[in-house]
């Protein structure tokens, strides 16, 4: 366990394992239920295709 010696280095750990870790390993539903790597990699191949010729 990580011991925090305040109140706010103990809020600056939650939300960096928030934002680092834990919101890019779960679905997100406005993604269509992908998570973030999946959706980037998803939107980069839609717009290469999208932008070859036909």
């Amino acid at each position: 366990m990580i011991e925090n010696q305040t109140r706010n280095e103990a809020k600056l750990s939650i939300f960096e394992y928030i934002e680092t870790f834990y919101n890019t390993k779960r679905r997100h539903r406005h993604l269509n239920n992908l998570i973030i790597p999946e959706y980037n990699k998803a939107t980069i191949n839609n717009l290469t295709n999208a932008a070859k010729p036909l």
